[in-house]
């Protein structure tokens, strides 16, 4: 752009000669120091508070593009952060497992919870990460994204069209929150959550979200006897019940982890279920206690 403005400069010098015109009055007959210094170039940064037609994880500003939240849209761009530090200064946009996208995940999350009302581990929804493309990043962009989108059920976290910001979206009754399930099984292996009323026959319900240590996602998926025992803890605080050598004959349980992409960027919420498989429950069983939750 600046070498555009110094040609354009330069020809209309050319034709005052050519034309044997004199300085006007008041002119110094130097054209060029009389244009304003141009401004550094600032790269593209997206909007925040806005919402999405589709979702990426790589943003470009050629293709960017918002609607307005009372439309339909496949995400909500809740925050835009900054990478800082060494990152910053890094060559390259930072990579799933890097510490500097795990505390981007770690900002997103907080800012997600601010803006809904609540966890959003705890409801039909998901938090995606979007960065700058590789050029950009070179281009000095070091910008990302936290954008949050509503999915259709527990098992299909694929992003569904909705109208309305989630903003407050978990405060109060919501009908985003999970609750009670009847799982469907073929033979040992769960097939998918079928989602009912907690009145209506079911055997399993959602009791919480628990926070694993930071291990690779390798460890994560050897250690299933670690991620039920956290589990069935709270499945005891949820359901006030002693979490003794009893609780295996009151309950099970069922855990649904954060995806390897997920778990990649630093997300480590563990989404648990209290899993009745000898009987079926008609009610909510927060607070039951021994009595509404006895071992069979």
């Amino acid at each position: 752009m600046r070498r555009w403005l110094e040609a354009l400069a330069l020809a209309g010098a050319t034709t005052i000669l050519l034309a044997g015109c004199v300085p006007a009055r008041g002119a110094d007959g130097d054209l060029t120091d009389d244009w304003p210094a141009l401004r550094a170039p600032r790269p593209f940064v997206p909007a925040t508070d806005t919402c999405l037609p589709r979702i990426t994880s790589i943003v470009q500003a050629s293709t960017y593009e918002t609607v307005d939240c009372a439309r339909n849209h496949l995400a909500e761009a809740i925050h835009v952060g900054a990478f800082t530090g060494a990152t910053a200064q890094a060559a390259t946009r930072p990579e799933p497992g890097s510490t500097a996208l795990r505390t981007a995940r770690a900002e997103c999350d907080q800012r997600a919870r601010e803006v809904l009302g609540g966890d959003w581990h705890s409801a039909r929804l998901t938090l995606n990460i979007a960065l700058p493309s590789a050029p950009a990043w070179i281009g000095g962009a070091r910008w990302f994204r936290c954008d949050l989108s509503e999915t259709d059920s527990i098992d299909n976290t694929r992003p569904v069209n909705r109208s309305g910001s989630l903003r407050g979206a978990m405060i109060g009754d919501s009908p985003l929150t999970h609750r009670c399930f009847d799982p469907k099984l073929i033979g040992d292996n769960l097939n998918y959550m079928a989602p009912v009323l907690c009145t209506e026959p079911h055997r399993a319900e959602f009791v919480g979200v628990y926070v694993e240590r930071d291990m690779s996602w390798a460890e994560f998926t050897r250690s299933a006897e670690q991620a039920h025992r956290r589990c069935m803890a709270l499945i005891a605080a949820y359901a006030a019940v002693p979490n003794n050598s009893d609780l295996p004959y009151r309950a099970g349980s069922i855990y649904y982890p954060p995806s390897q992409r997920e778990w990649e960027e630093g997300d480590r919420g563990v989404r648990c279920f209290l899993w009745s498989d000898d009987r079926k429950l008609t009610r909510s069983m927060r607070g039951a206690g021994p009595q509404g939750l006895p071992a069979i």
